[in-house]
């Protein structure tokens, strides 16, 4: 249920980090930007959820529990029911991704379990309007990183997910 930005700004800081918590799971992210209350308007919200954001990025943990908050997508079945079942989720997040062929799923099933052994976190992208193929080409070309390199990754498309999550919680989205 959307809100607006007035609404957000009175509501009590427990209520405010809730609401937070359901567009990026780091609990630092969502107490800081809960206690930079009030926002004059949505972009300076946008704005310093960024700033709290690129400042965590120097904190693991705080990456971590906020990659925690993704579903793992690790196996066919899941994968077959995420990007063909347009039914239970919104159409412009499926797109092009309705009729993904199984060993493209099956290809990204295997993909994303070998993300997670070698990184020990799961694959982040910002994947909205992205085919099953998109996203596979963008894991297997982010799976030969370093660790470092894919914390920075992953954190830079949480940010997206972050900012458009913010956006469909104020009914912008």
């Amino acid at each position: 249920m959307s809100l607006t930005l007035a609404q957000f700004n009175t509501l009590s800081q427990e209520e405010a980090i809730a609401r937070l918590l359901t567009c990026c799971t780091s609990s630092n992210w969502a107490h800081q930007l809960a206690c930079a209350r009030p926002f004059i308007d949505q972009n300076a919200l946008l704005m310093k959820s960024d700033d709290i954001w690129h400042k965590l990025q120097t904190n693991e943990d705080d990456l971590l529990e906020a990659f925690d908050g993704h579903p793992q997508i690790g196996n066919v079945a899941s994968l077959k029911e995420k990007y063909r079942n347009t039914q239970s989720s919104a159409a412009h997040e499926q797109s092009g991704a309705n009729n993904a062929e199984d060993d493209v799923l099956e290809a990204l099933a295997q993909g994303n379990q070998d993300y997670l052994d070698k990184f020990g976190f799961i694959f982040i992208v910002f994947a909205t309007g992205k085919s099953a193929q998109q996203m596979l080409d963008l894991l297997l070309a982010r799976l030969p990183n370093d660790r470092t390199t894919e914390l920075t990754n992953a954190a830079a498309e949480q940010n997206k997910i972050t900012r458009l999550r913010l956006n469909k919680l104020f009914g912008t989205a």
